[in-house]
């Protein structure tokens, strides 16, 4: 499957890479407004496919996105100093406005991939700017949240993450709501489990575990000034998901006429995905606190949507 990056900074760069690493592509091609550096990491992740896989890597234009099964778009522009969010927030919107008809035309079957920050709103915006369906616009969502929710898990109770099944739902930012009323390892409750292998979760683990998800973003980004290796998996995965019409179950950002009672609205529930896109939207069991926090975290997207006018 042919695979279009759209921005080529931190995490279109990594994204390209760990597609090559993980064979889930046929061809990659890099676009961004500086040529210059598309072309220099097109070459450079060429000379790792010998290690790795056989994937055609090139930089390119948008008439490059032809034939394109999915499109990555990690473009955007950063925060200025002294800009508030909401300015920010336009600027993308902006910057997303003169990008997403560029590849509906040359791409118009193309699953959209949103990496964009804040990834909730960006998904939204990019669904209405493409008239597509909600389905085929998707966002990474708390695809990475989960992923590390499921690691700390897995680290605490001395097992592979690969065996924890547990959520997290709502923004992938502050508002994120980490789900342990019906968490599971091995299909056993989390609590039973945690307390048959010698391990409970106690109230101190749970709140560092707690802080270890929500605040990852933000110890990455001090100490080394953005994050980008785990989302560039996390991105290989879904795409290599679509491409083998997996049916797997993510938490991805897809818009939703009703989230807990609020309307309208993009942000992370288990959804099932193919090569179509999303083809089902699910739901754990949640407790009444996390149903209250779900419904809070939607409220605050709702607001921040409702100020930009969309």
């Amino acid at each position: 499957m042919k695979v279009g990056i759209i921005g080529t900074g931190f995490v279109g760069s990594t994204t390209a890479y760990a597609l090559v690493l993980g064979g889930a592509a046929s061809r990659v091609v890099l676009v961004d407004l500086d040529e210059k550096r598309a072309r220099a990491h097109a070459e450079d992740i060429l000379h790792a496919t010998s290690f790795a896989s056989p994937i055609n890597v090139s930089a390119g234009d948008y008439t490059d996105l032809k034939g394109a099964g999915v499109v990555v778009l990690a473009c955007g522009v950063g925060q200025k100093p002294g800009e508030s969010r909401l300015q920010l927030l336009q600027r993308n919107k902006e910057v997303f406005e003169d990008v997403v008809p560029r590849i509906t035309r040359q791409a118009p079957e193309a699953l959209l991939l949103v990496a964009t920050n804040p990834v909730d709103i960006i998904t939204l915006i990019t669904m209405r700017i493409s008239g597509l369906p909600p389905g085929r616009v998707i966002g990474s969502g708390t695809i990475l949240d989960t992923s590390r929710y499921r690691a700390l898990l897995g680290e605490h109770l001395g097992v592979s993450p690969r065996s924890v099944h547990a959520y997290v739902l709502g923004e992938h930012g502050d508002s994120e709501v980490l789900v342990w009323s019906s968490a599971r390892v091995g299909g056993v409750p989390l609590s039973d489990f945690a307390e048959q292998v010698g391990r409970p979760l106690t109230d101190s683990v749970r709140e560092g575990i707690d802080e270890g998800v929500r605040r990852a973003a933000y110890r990455i980004i001090e100490g080394k000034g953005a994050t980008y290796y785990g989302i560039g998996a996390g991105l290989a995965r879904i795409i290599q998901a679509v491409r083998d019409d997996e049916h797997s179950v993510f938490t991805l950002s897809c818009f939703s006429s009703n989230i807990a009672g609020i309307k309208d609205v993009s942000l992370s529930v288990p959804r099932v995905l193919g090569a179509e896109g999303v083809r089902a939207e699910l739901w754990p069991r949640l407790s009444d606190e996390e149903s209250g926090l779900l419904r809070r975290s939607a409220e605050i997207l709702k607001k921040s949507i409702s100020e930009l006018g969309c």
